[in-house]
């Protein structure tokens, strides 16, 4: 097996893990978001935290200890736009809350049965793809090139090592600052530290993010085959998965689609072992109409912000990238607007 298949091969196991804990624990941002604000629940947000906590120290420890070069992946770039970065995040956020989660949760929730899923995920991957390289594509381009800024500090490391300290003790002092601040809050919730489920859930979430790393940076370093050093992420990935399906003879197998395979699989597995698998629909067309227009909203806002939720929520924060916390920014602010105040997504007339 060479380390084209090795990748693949780890990138299906892991979306299977993500699939089955995706599904047993409920893990969505979007969920997190709501279960606290409108629903007086934060056990679901300090799971999230719990991950990210995760993902930044164990990520940060494999480029620190030299197996994973992170300045290869697409979120430590030197230039980058932060207004679409951030309008991508608020695009995606508010799209979040139309769809009813995120791309990740509606891969889970596919494999659940979930027909709604369905539909958000084509309209999500037709949308990326014609922001990636189709009719949108021009003009995110232009948007790009006429916003983007050079930078020297391009990370939260990189920002601390220009006060003083080398790059190792930069690189663990940011991380430190994130992990310890992250854990405080997760800890903080006497419901979250009486859900062992929940911690377990944002430990092995956290991990599959490192695993990502260390698979594509690490095992995927072959100097005449060389795969593009990436971890958890679904925008592109779920685009690609779609084209794959329909021209699979003019493309080939990559992490990120087997990650989407995997996750639809795990879930499927973990619903029908569990019980849990039966099959829903949309209650109207007004339903399916804001469905599709969020799953759109997220395609589009995606690829604006180089990741969804995961891919730059977990993926893009653990490289501690500058531009990955603006990107997540412009997401919380869509997501709580959405759920919030004058531009709330209203509930559906229950017919």
């Amino acid at each position: 097996m060479d380390s084209t298949q090795l990748v693949i091969l780890a990138g299906l196991v892991i979306g299977l893990i993500y699939g089955a804990v995706g599904l047993l624990s409920g893990f969505c941002l979007m969920s997190s978001i709501r279960g606290w604000l409108a629903e007086g629940d934060g056990r679901l947000v300090r799971t999230f935290a719990m991950a990210i906590a995760v993902a930044v120290a164990a990520s940060q420890f494999l480029a620190g200890s030299g197996m994973v070069d992170l300045g290869k992946s697409i979120y430590l770039q030197q230039s980058f736009s932060v207004p679409v970065l951030f309008l991508g995040g608020l695009l995606f956020g508010y799209g979040m809350v139309l769809s009813n989660g995120c791309g990740s949760r509606a891969l889970v929730m596919l494999g659940r049965g979930n027909l709604r899923s369905f539909v958000v995920v084509i309209v999500l991957a037709i949308a990326a793809q014609m922001t990636l390289k189709g009719l949108i594509a021009p003009a995110r381009i232009a948007l790009v090139q006429a916003s983007q800024t050079t930078v020297n500090a391009n990370s939260l490391p990189s920002l601390l090592a220009t006060l003083g300290p080398g790059e190792a003790v930069s690189r663990a002092l940011g991380a430190a600052l994130i992990v310890v601040a992250l854990i405080l809050f997760a800890f903080a919730h006497p419901a979250f530290r009486r859900s062992p489920g929940q911690i377990a859930a944002g430990v092995v979430v956290g991990l599959l993010v490192a695993c990502g790393w260390f698979v594509t940076g690490y095992l995927g370093a072959d100097d005449f085959n060389p795969v593009p050093v990436t971890s958890l992420t679904f925008i592109a990935p779920i685009a690609d998965s779609l084209q794959y399906a329909m021209l699979s003879t003019g493309l080939t197998l990559n992490f990120g689609i087997a990650t989407v395979a995997g996750v639809l699989a795990g879930s499927l597995v973990t619903a029908l072992a569990a019980g849990r698998f039966h099959l829903e629909g949309y209650s109207s067309p007004r339903h399916m109409l804001r469905s599709a227009g969020g799953a759109a909203l997220m395609g589009i806002g995606g690829v604006m912000a180089f990741g969804c939720s995961i891919g730059q929520g977990l993926t893009g924060v653990s490289t501690l990238a500058l531009g990955s916390f603006v990107a997540v920014a412009g997401m919380l602010l869509g997501t709580t607007a959405g759920l919030r105040g004058a531009l709330r997504v209203q509930p559906l007339a229950v017919a």
